[in-house]
Formats: C-alpha cells, sequence, structure tokens
C-alpha cells in the first residue's frame, strides 16, 4: 500500500512536472501549491477533531450518565442509611420492650385517624398516664417502652412514637377545662 501511495505521488509529481515542461505553471507556483497541500493534509485531522459534532455528542452523553450515576448513588447511599436507622430503632425497641401479658386493662389511643386498644396491667397504664412509659408503633404492631428509649427513638423517627405524656408537660389549651379533673381511671 505504501509503493502505491508513493505511486501516485510520482503520478502526481510526473504531471506537475509535466505542467511545468509545457509553461503552463512556473516554478513558484509548484512550490506554493505543494506547500497548500501538506498544510491542508496537516489541518484536516486537527479540525476534525474539535469540529466533530459526533464526538461532541458523545462526550456530553457520558457527562450526563455520569451525573445520573452520581445521582443514583447519591440515592442508594439515603436508601441504606434509612434502612440502618430503621434496623437500629428496631432492634433497640425490641431490647427494651415491655411485656404486656396478663394486661387487665384496655388502654386506648389514636394512631393517626384510627382508634387502637392494648390491654395493659393496671400499673402499666399507670406509668403510661404518667409519662414514665410510652407506646410506639413496631412496623405493623405496638410496643411498650420506658421513657428513657423513648426519648432516643422520638430523637430519630418521631413518627414511630403513638402515645408519650412527657411529665410536667401543660397541654396550654386546656384553660377552658382546667376547673374540672379528670379521673386517671377514665376509660373511654
Amino acid at each position: 500500500m505504501t509503493g502505491r501511495h508513493h505511486g501516485d505521488l510520482q503520478v502526481g509529481n510526473s504531471l506537475q512536472e509535466q505542467l511545468l515542461k509545457a509553461g503552463l505553471v512556473d516554478e513558484q507556483k509548484l512550490k506554493q501549491a505543494r506547500s497548500d497541500k501538506r498544510k491542508k493534509v496537516k489541518a484536516a485531522p486537527k479540525r476534525a477533531a474539535g469540529a466533530d459534532p459526533a464526538r461532541e455528542q458523545a462526550r456530553q452523553a457520558q457527562a450526563e450518565k455520569a451525573r445520573r450515576d452520581r445521582e443514583l448513588n447519591r440515592q442508594r447511599q439515603e436508601a441504606a442509611q434509612r434502612r440502618a436507622l430503621d434496623n437500629e430503632l428496631r432492634e433497640l425497641i425490641h431490647a427494651h420492650r415491655l411485656s404486656r401479658d396478663g394486661g387487665e386493662v384496655a388502654f386506648n389511643f389514636t394512631d393517626g385517624t384510627t382508634l387502637k386498644r392494648l390491654y395493659l396491667r393496671r400499673e402499666q397504664q399507670q406509668q403510661v398516664v404518667a409519662g414514665t412509659l410510652a407506646i410506639v408503633r413496631q412496623d405493623t404492631f405496638y410496643e411498650l417502652i420506658p421513657a428513657a428509649v423513648a426519648e432516643r427513638v422520638a430523637a430519630r423517627q418521631p413518627e414511630r412514637i403513638v402515645v408519650f405524656n412527657k411529665p410536667g408537660a401543660d397541654t396550654g389549651g386546656d384553660d377552658d377545662y382546667a376547673e374540672f379533673k379528670v379521673p386517671d381511671d377514665l376509660m373511654w
């Protein structure tokens, strides 16, 4: 192939030489034409690299893919952190939950807009009312935990706390009914 290319140059040169001998071109124009041709051949790959729209589109597509990959990775990390927090709280609640076996008192409470009922022992019911015990949501069921653990759960995921009467917390909005004492053993 090299020989053929070299032969093409000879054919081209012989044509140029023939034109020169015929007097149709002078020596200066011949040199200028050769110089222009070399410059054109050298500059062609550089222009193609900078002006290639397909290459520019590929670069932009790669940059967009990298941005999407970073966003997807960030979302995966957030999901992993949420799962780790859920597991940590699940273990914390499971380790500190109190048994409700033998519960004879129905304790009614609301979870969102739904009325729920747990059967507690009388002393547990009094401790929930007093704020030393709390009721938390654990997946699809409810657990009874000490107030100290409820504080830790509330700091991380307050939506898990269903009933937590903080001791000494004044409701403030019940001033109209302040003179009426609600009995502790009232069942509704």
